[in-house]
C-alpha cells in the first residue's frame, strides 16, 4: 500500500506546478512564509519542509535577510511525463550514479580488454539507431552504461546497477523522452558524451573516462531543469 503523501509534499508539488507555470518566475522572489502558509492553509514548519525540499533539489536559493528565490525550474514538458513529487527521487538516483558509474568508468579503463571494446561499440551503435528511429530507447542506453559497468571487472558495479534498474531506467525514461522532444543537436550532444566516455575507456585514460562518465550523468540531470544549475 503506497503511503498517503505528507503535507509538506503536498506543499512541495503545489509550489512547484506554480513555479513551473511561471506564476513563481526563474529568478523572482518568492512570496514570505507567511504569504505562502496563509495560501496553502498550513503551518510555518509545515511550509519550511517543503521548501527545504525545494532547496535540497536546488530549485529554491535562499539568500540571507532577503527570502527565497526560484533559481531553476523543471523543463515544462517534465509534469507531462512524471509525477512531480519524484524529481526529488530521480536527481537522487542521478546523484548516486555519478559517483559510481564515474568510478566503474575509471576502472573499465584500467582493465577492458579488447572483447570489451567490441560489446562497447556494440552498445553505442544500437544507442544511435534509437535515435534514427526516433524511439526513447531506454533498454539500449541501460545496456551500454551496463557493459561499462561490466568492463570495469568488479562484479560489484554491475550488481548494483541491475539492483537499481527500475529507478535508473525511470530516470533515463524522463531524460531520454526530452531529449528526443528537443532539438537534434541535443540528441547529437548525449551520444557525444557517450563517445567520449568509450573512447577514454578505449585511451586506458581512466581520469578521463571517470570525468566524462560524471559529466554525462551530470549533464543528463541538468537537462531536465531550466535556470542556473
Amino acid at each position: 500500500m503506497t503511503e498517503a503523501p505528507s503535507l509538506a509534499d503536498q506543499v512541495y508539488d503545489r509550489l512547484l506546478q506554480r513555479i513551473m507555470s511561471d506564476e513563481f518566475p526563474l529568478n523572482g522572489r518568492l512570496p514570505s512564509e507567511q504569504s505562502l502558509s496563509a495560501s496553502f492553509g498550513v503551518s510555518r514548519p509545515v511550509l519550511r519542509d517543503a521548501l527545504a525540499r525545494l532547496r535540497d533539489d536546488g530549485i529554491v536559493t535562499a539568500r540571507r535577510g532577503s527570502g527565497n528565490y526560484v533559481t531553476r525550474r523543471p523543463d515544462p514538458r517534465v509534469g507531462d511525463l512524471v509525477p512531480l513529487g519524484s524529481i526529488t527521487d530521480i536527481q537522487r538516483c542521478y546523484e548516486f550514479r555519478v559517483d559510481l558509474e564515474g568510478a566503474a568508468a575509471g576502472w573499465a579503463a584500467l582493465r577492458r580488454d579488447d572483447a570489451d571494446l567490441a560489446v562497447l561499440e556494440r552498445a553505442y551503435e544500437a544507442l544511435d539507431r534509437t535515435y534514427v528511429q526516433q524511439i526513447v530507447g531506454v533498454d539500449a542506453d541501460q545496456a551500454l552504461h551496463m557493459a561499462i559497468a561490466k568492463a570495469a571487472k568488479n562484479p560489484f558495479y554491475p550488481a548494483v546497477i541491475a539492483q537499481l534498474t527500475a529507478q535508473i531506467q525511470f530516470g533515463m525514461t524522463l531524460s531520454r523522452s526530452l531529449t528526443l522532444l528537443d532539438v537534434p543537436e541535443r540528441q547529437a550532444l548525449v551520444q557525444s558524451e557517450h563517445r567520449a566516455v568509450i573512447d577514454a575507456i578505449r585511451a586506458q585514460d581512466a581520469a578521463a573516462a571517470t570525468q566524462a562518465m560524471r559529466h554525462h550523468i551530470t549533464a543528463a540531470r541538468d537537462r531536465m531543469f531550466e535556470g542556473q544549475t
